[in-house]
């Protein structure tokens, strides 16, 4: 009599084996078993963003040893150098103005400008990636914090080092206060319990509401106090003359000047490149000051016919090369031009460019006509095909189904096409022509984040293939290419005059990170019913980043109090060193030389014990 296999636990694992094994265990294999296991495994899909690096290397190119291996590493790095190239040009030319121009018909100053729009672009994309991968992360608490603190001391000290500038006294010390305070707030409540739960997670985003809500009121109370005080001059104009009066007026003056800097955001003029300051030194020169663009000036052209130079505009607009530029440029930035080119050429057609120092604002009737239509669709296509794709296919395959989502927008964006250019012309930009900074500022993010996060994806493969530590990998090195976006565009912004914008963004950005990205991740945890502990959150790495992003936090309000809140290059690099030094500890951690900074299992059994003899 035969006997009826019982299927027992471990054949139930090894039914899902293909859609749970993690496609970076190919490197344990055979190099002529790892092609048949990459076509197998889902995570070798699902986990790729744009390029599916394992499957090249073992199918495409079929590496064979590790001299090939490291060959192909070397062209990852060009194709790494390229995205850079990519993201550093969407940030100069696309994302600067737009940014400017939004925030100035919002009628924001510099600094609710940085805390709100600047660190919502830099932080929201990554954080709808991070709930879509939600199952796939751990240690959320530390990468949060790793990230907060390259942005707050590394990008935050750069900007300090390239630029010369005096920062919002009590802003920069409230953001301060509120990112130690909101930091504290979500330790305490991993630490308490162990875990976290709803009530926990609806408070940290109240407060990040809360700090939002006295941006606002501080803006609002500067317009307030500009109103009472322009009104108080203009009675004091009607008043006699006097040496008391033009004392006053002298006072009220100088008073109405200072604030109106910080009343709303004005465009400004770049700063033409000195190679005098681009030595490395600690001494702090004086730069260039930046003058005010008049907004009118460039608006009109020379044409005299409604669609006089329709097409030559369009096709000028695609030229990748400036003459003038390659014939002042060196062998190497010709060679950056030649292979920013297809670059170029894409983001022209991808992107409105809305700026008001170029010659009509930027504006090109029929090139963004076109981009009514064309850019959404795209941003559609592409978005739905790379966040919402199946995990049995690759996400160039879901495009064809895809397509229909980007068909409907057509049915919006086309008519409005045909509008805009029945009744614009060639001549000058329309009144609206500000409402393409969004779809400028939309596509500019969308483009700097899929860089980014190519670039990261590479690195954690390369960190797989060397054997490097992934909670390693993942505190340090990919935490720091995730913020490459916010490298560029908040670098970008600093060197266009927009200091202040520039440092508020690196203090509000990681605040939003640690409150509100690190709260709603950690929520999306327990809808799907995991459990969120403290040693999954924190890892190895947490505890010593936390006491780091303390330190260096209290460090940095000490330093901008004693120097009566100017940035300097000496401070700059000190706060750039302060991430050098979280990166000492955690190779150091690494290699095992010293141990993580973390609540030991001894110690709670040694307090068991005592309370059980007491």
């Amino acid at each position: 009599m035969t006997t009826v296999y019982q299927e027992n636990d471990l054949d139930k694992e090894f039914e899902n084996f293909w859609s749970k094994v993690n496609c970076y265990s190919v490197i344990r294999f055979p190099y002529d078993q790892r092609c048949d296991f990459v076509r197998k495994a889902n995570s070798c899909i699902y986990g790729t963003n744009f390029v599916p690096y394992i499957q090249l290397l073992a199918c495409s190119f079929k590496c064979r040893n590790r001299f090939e291996e490291h060959v192909f590493v070397g062209l990852f790095m060009i194709l790494c150098f390229v995205l850079l190239l990519c993201a550093e040009h969407v940030a100069d030319i696309y994302y600067s103005p737009a940014l400017k121009v939004i925030s100035r018909v919002l009628h924001l100053n510099d600094h609710l400008a940085g805390v709100t729009i600047m660190a919502l672009c830099n932080t929201i994309p990554d954080l709808l990636y991070q709930i879509t991968i939600v199952n796939d992360r751990d240690c959320v608490f530390a990468n949060d914090v790793g990230t907060s603190l390259f942005v707050v001391m590394f990008i935050g000290g750069l900007v300090c080092y390239v630029t010369t500038f005096e920062m919002h006294a009590f802003n920069t010390v409230r953001d301060l206060l509120f990112l130690i305070f909101g930091s504290m707030l979500l330790e305490l409540c991993l630490y308490t319990d162990r875990t976290i739960g709803h009530v926990e997670i609806i408070g940290l985003i109240l407060v990040y509401a809360a700090y939002l809500i006295v941006n606002v009121i501080d803006l609002i109370m500067i317009k307030y106090t500009l109103k009472l005080l322009r009104r108080e001059l203009l009675e004091l104009n009607e008043m006699p003359s006097s040496p008391e009066r033009l004392a006053k007026i002298k006072s009220l003056t100088g008073e109405i000047n200072k604030l109106s800097r910080e009343e709303r955001v004005q465009i400004l003029k770049r700063r033409t490149t000195n190679p005098r300051q681009q030595n490395f030194t600690f001494m702090t020169q004086v730069p260039n000051e930046h003058e005010r663009v008049e907004i009118e000036q460039k608006r009109d052209s020379r044409y005299v016919d409604m669609n006089r130079g329709l097409f030559t505009e369009f096709i000028l607009a695609f030229k990748p090369i400036k003459l003038a530029v390659w014939r002042d440029a060196g062998i190497i930035e010709r060679i950056v031009l030649v292979a920013r080119a297809p670059v170029v050429i894409f983001c022209t057609m991808y992107i409105p460019l809305v700026d008001y120092e170029e010659p009509k604002n930027g504006w090109s009737k029929l090139l963004n006509c076109i981009q009514i239509w064309f850019s959404p669709a795209v941003t559609i296509i592409l978005g739905k095909s790379l966040i919402f794709r199946s995990k049995e296919q690759m996400w160039y395959a879901s495009i064809p189904q895809n397509t229909v989502y980007g068909l409907y927008s057509l049915v919006l964006t086309v008519p409005l096409s045909i509008f805009i250019f029945c009744q614009s012309d060639t001549r000058s930009p329309p009144k609206y022509h500000w409402i393409f900074s969004i779809l400028n500022l939309t596509g500019s993010v969308f483009i700097i984040f899929q860089c980014t996060t190519e670039i990261s994806v590479m690195f954690e493969m390369i960190g797989y293939l060397y054997g490097i530590s992934d909670q390693f990998m993942s505190s340090t090195v990919i935490t720091a290419t995730n913020c490459l976006g916010d490298l560029a565009t908040i670098l970008t912004m600093a060197l266009h005059g927009y200091e202040k914008m520039a440092y508020a963004a690196t203090i509000g950005g990681p605040l939003l990170v640690i409150l509100l990205h690190c709260g709603s991740v950690m929520g999306v945890k327990i809808v799907l019913g995991q459990r969120i502990t403290w040693h999954a959150m924190v890892g190895n790495y947490g505890g010593i980043l936390f006491v780091l992003f303390t330190f260096s936090l209290t460090m940095t309000l000490l330093w901008i109090c004693l120097l009566n809140f100017r940035a300097r290059r000496s401070v700059g690099v000190f706060s750039m060193s302060m991430y050098g030094l979280y990166i000492i500890f955690a190779i150091l951690i690494n290699l095992g030389i010293i141990s993580p900074y973390e609540h030991q299992a001894v110690n709670d059994e040694i307090y068991k014990y005592e309370h059980t003899l007491i």
